[in-house]
């Protein structure tokens, strides 16, 4: 099977994108529009990498997350 550099990333990456992107928009792009964008914009990142991750991840990396080796 083909190897792809595409690695699992776990559904906390993607609830914490989401979270810090509401963060962002709510509380602190009021204060600070810098900030505030430059804060949205690298959770948007962090969204879209783990729809990548999602959707082009190996399957089988899946199988194996969590077990540690003997």
């Amino acid at each position: 099977m083909k190897q792809t550099g595409i690695a699992p990333l776990t559904g906390g990456f993607m609830v914490t994108s989401m979270v810090g992107f509401l963060i962002s928009a709510i509380y602190v792009f009021p204060r600070s529009r810098t900030w505030g964008f430059t804060f949205s914009i690298f959770f948007v990142l962090m969204f879209v990498a783990s729809l990548i991750s999602m959707t082009y991840g190996p399957d089988e990396a899946m199988l194996h997350a969590g077990h540690k080796k003997k």
